[in-house]
């Protein structure tokens, strides 16, 4: 089976799978059974993804830690539709394919336009603890990361990958809100159910907390408090009388997280 969107099937006549992942293109990451690669077409840039079975072994490993298996592509298309609804910027699906009914050896191929010019939030915040951003830069990302975080965790979805790495900065940006464009990636492993377990809200926040801490963003407590109340949608202090638990659950995770980074792998956290 393969999915093209109708607006995109002048671009894309395959019929099959098989014959997306058989196209040369620029390779941007092998890891295990999934290869993405980036191509150009009718003056524009894709990129296709493709997963090949990751074997019972995977499956049952995972299964026995509690963890969803990620299986293929159509995880992350399911994604990308639903935050396309919830209205949080991400990539542009393009086409899906699966082929086999067997789960640990099935194929199948994910293919997303380009986003254009970009740098990673990781990159773009890295240098701050030396050349620190306007206060209104830094309050603006910080509320739109809360905002994002909640939109997610109030409609049954969580990242289980929440890393600034993983949001994009759509470039050139001057600070201003309006032109203020962060695209969510890596989508592979989201989640979704009708709520969002607290454990996974947890994981997903914590985890977000840790990357800043990992380059050594110079946050305030202020900024800390600023993204719990906006991330909650309350009065602060209501969400810290309330929420007690949460943020102290979240703050250690965020430290179990920086206690190991020297061995950590983000795919596995």
């Amino acid at each position: 089976m393969l999915k093209v969107l109708e607006r995109y099937r002048a671009v894309f006549p395959e019929t099959d799978l098989s014959q997306l992942c058989a196209l040369d293109g620029e390779v941007f990451k092998r890891i295990q059974n999934r290869r993405t690669f980036r191509i150009e077409r009718d003056g524009r840039a894709f990129f296709v993804k493709c997963h090949h079975g990751v074997g019972w072994r995977e499956i049952i490993k995972n299964l026995l830690m509690l963890k969803q298996p990620v299986l293929g592509a159509m995880n992350e298309w399911l994604a990308i539709l639903r935050l396309h609804e919830l209205g949080i910027e991400t990539m542009q699906p393009v086409a899906v394919g699966v082929h086999g009914s067997n789960p640990a050896s099935q194929d199948s191929v994910l293919v997303t336009e380009a986003l254009g010019d970009c740098m990673s939030l990781e990159n773009y915040c890295r240098g701050w603890s030396a050349a620190p951003p306007s206060v209104a830069v830094k309050r603006l990302l910080i509320r739109r990361l809360a905002q994002i975080a909640r939109r997610l965790h109030q409609n049954g979805v969580n990242h289980r990958d929440f890393y600034l790495c993983h949001f994009l900065l759509g470039q050139p940006w001057d600070g201003d809100e309006a032109g203020l464009h962060l695209y969510l990636i890596d989508l592979h492993r989201v989640q979704r159910r009708k709520q969002t377990p607290r454990r996974w809200a947890v994981k997903d926040v914590g985890s977000l907390w840790f990357s800043a801490r990992e380059i050594d963003l110079p946050l305030t407590r202020a900024d800390l408090l600023r993204f719990m109340r906006e991330y909650s949608g309350i009065d602060l202090r209501e969400t810290l009388r309330r929420d007690a638990d949460f943020w102290t659950a979240v703050r250690r995770r965020a430290d179990a997280l920086y206690a190991t980074r020297p061995v950590l792998q983000r795919d596995e956290a």
